[in-house]
């Protein structure tokens, strides 16, 4: 067969570049070989990327022992965590662009033929799927994998969100300062990805449900031996993808598209997914609308319930069979035909799955948490683009939610108002102003909803907005509301006292104002000018689509 890497490496004309090679210590039997890019988000910034170094080895070690030769080269990758509560917050997605951008430059520059993406936080596994997707070459996701779980905290070990939580108690003299700050040292006793189901392992269990990562390493922890086992078996098979021509789009087809949501939902995962999933399908040329997910979610049973849900972290989530056993539960809802990285179809993979007898963290589908999933598309006037909510992380009781609207043009201005205690029973918090466009870059209300809850209003009170949520998040809460109120849509009109009706069991959000009031009031509105005047964010505002598209910078027709 015919390698991409030969435009670099055979021939006489191509003396240059071996010599280049050759000048970092390769062999000339080296550059025989298939040439295997690794792209490598490790940085000392990041928990969930602090072990792919070490990761990195494993994999280099199972290509050279599959007959490739490795070539390995950085990628960037912010921690959601750090970047939170400052203006670090609206780079977060719009990384996801770039990641993606910067892994197709390189693999096209080197002509490499295969892939391993080795990531595991927020925006980042995504990015690397939308570049594997977009490159269409063999490839597989290897993830750094979810970090241990802390200190026991509400009845469950909790993770780094906690002391977000911890500050809303302290804020209303429920625990003292020396308490808050002795947490600190007990939330994250590991690195890896955060060990609550956020959107890291969310995605992490994505990739797997994809067909993209090694079935049931896609939730190993960081720390467990067998991390390193999936690094070096997944540095032998892509060599074999590359042998045998299997590419990515082979791998990411429709019913994969279609697994990933129906796993995502029996899980409860992030509603980040709503962003992700429709990015990944615009790369891989499927057919995508938002209205799959309510499709999906509503034929798919809710089984497990992972923190912030529930009591179990990812690892115990691990432990007791991961996406594999989940899957097996789906089977007969899943596209069994699809593709996978193991060259063999989810069929097949799950034909060695034994169901398991343990149900305290995976429930057996003739007894599930609910006969619906995880996420809810509702739609109304306040949402004609359609909105997103999570049902596995809202208390029932608060499915149907009426109340009086609290305006804020901004995350900021709304934080310190709940601080402040501004924020009041009944009241429906509304924030806008911080979607794609209008963030710029559609900051996670994360914090915003820890203080609620940490004040015991989060079952009192519910939050709307453009922009979006952490999959920690819980609490009544509808985020990625589109059209955005920088695009003009109903968000931008919404005043102080007006009733707004969230009625999740009817997928609805409604604005109790009449048709005459709302053209009124958009007579007298007026864009705001641009938060962000220059640099990456601001091409991002002009370039993003709605959050109904996943808010991506598209490069082809939609």
């Amino acid at each position: 067969m015919k390698y991409r890497s030969w435009d670099t490496t055979r021939g006489l004309e191509r003396g240059t570049h071996r010599a280049l090679y050759m000048s970092m210590g390769y062999s000339a039997e080296d550059l025989t070989k298939p040439m295997i890019g690794i792209a490598n988000a490790w940085s000392t910034v990041v928990p969930g990327h602090f072990n792919l170094r070490e990761i990195s080895e494993s994999v280099k070690e199972g290509i050279r022992q599959g007959g490739g030769t490795p070539v390995e080269f950085g990628v960037i990758g912010a921690c959601d965590g750090i970047a939170e509560g400052h203006i670090g917050t609206r780079y977060i997605l719009p990384t996801r662009e770039l990641i993606a951008n910067d892994i197709e430059a390189m693999v096209e520059a080197h002509r490499f033929d295969g892939l391993v993406l080795l990531g595991s936080c927020d925006k980042i596994v995504p990015g690397m799927l939308m570049a594997a997707a977009r490159l269409d070459i063999p490839a597989i996701l290897v993830n750094g994998g979810p970090a241990l779980g802390g200190m026991v905290y509400s009845g469950k070990k909790c993770d780094v969100t906690a002391l977000v939580e911890a500050l809303g108690r302290y804020q209303v003299g429920e625990i003292t300062e020396q308490e808050l700050r002795a947490m600190e040292d007990n939330v994250m006793p590991t690195c890896g990805s955060c060990s609550m189901l956020g959107t890291a392992n969310t995605m992490g269990c994505v990739s797997e449900a994809l067909g993209m990562t090694l079935p049931g390493t896609g939730v190993i922890p960081a720390v467990y031996a067998a991390r390193k086992k999936a690094a070096l078996e997944s540095g032998e098979q892509i060599v074999k993808l590359v042998e045998h021509g299997i590419t990515s789009r082979k791998i990411i087809s429709a019913g994969a598209i279609k697994n990933a949501i129906r796993l995502s939902s029996a899980i409860g995962g992030s509603t980040n997914v709503a962003l992700h999933i429709p990015a990944i399908a615009y790369e891989a040329l499927v057919d995508f609308s938002i209205d799959m997910f309510e499709k999906l979610s509503d034929q798919t049973p809710l089984l497990v319930k992972i923190n912030p849900a529930g009591p179990a972290n990812v690892p115990d989530f691990h432990d007791a069979g991961g996406v594999q056993a989940v899957l097996k539960e789906l089977e007969h809802l899943l596209d069994g035909e699809a593709l996978t990285v193991t060259g063999k179809t989810v069929a097949e993979n799950l034909s060695a799955v034994v169901r398991r007898s343990d149900r305290e963290v995976i429930r057996s589908i003739d007894d599930p948490y609910s006969e619906s999933g995880g996420l809810a598309v509702l739609w109304g006037n306040l949402a004609q683009e359609g909105a997103i909510t999570k049902p596995a992380a809202i208390d029932p009781a608060t499915y149907y939610f009426q109340g009086h609207a609290k305006v804020f043009d901004s995350e900021a201005e709304t934080n310190q108002a709940i601080m402040d205690g501004k924020v009041q029973a009944g009241d429906v918090v509304v924030v806008r102003y911080e979607g794609p466009k209008g963030g710029p870059g559609m900051p996670e209300m994360f914090r915003a909803m820890k203080l609620l809850n940490g004040m015991g209003l989060a079952k009192k009170t519910a939050l709307i907005t453009d922009g979006r949520f952490s999959g920690t998040n819980n609490g009544c809460f509808v985020g990625h509301i589109s059209p955005e109120a920088t695009e003009g849509g109903t968000l931008a009109v919404v005043e102080n006292g007006d009733t707004i009706t969230i009625d999740i069991t009817k997928r609805n959000i409604h604005l109790d104002v009449s048709e005459e009031e709302l053209a009124a009031r958009f007579k007298k509105w007026e864009r705001p000018a641009p938060r962000i005047e220059s640099g990456y964010l601001r091409m991002y505002a002009r370039l993003a689509r709605s959050a109904s598209y996943g808010a991506i910078i598209p490069h082809r027709e939609l």
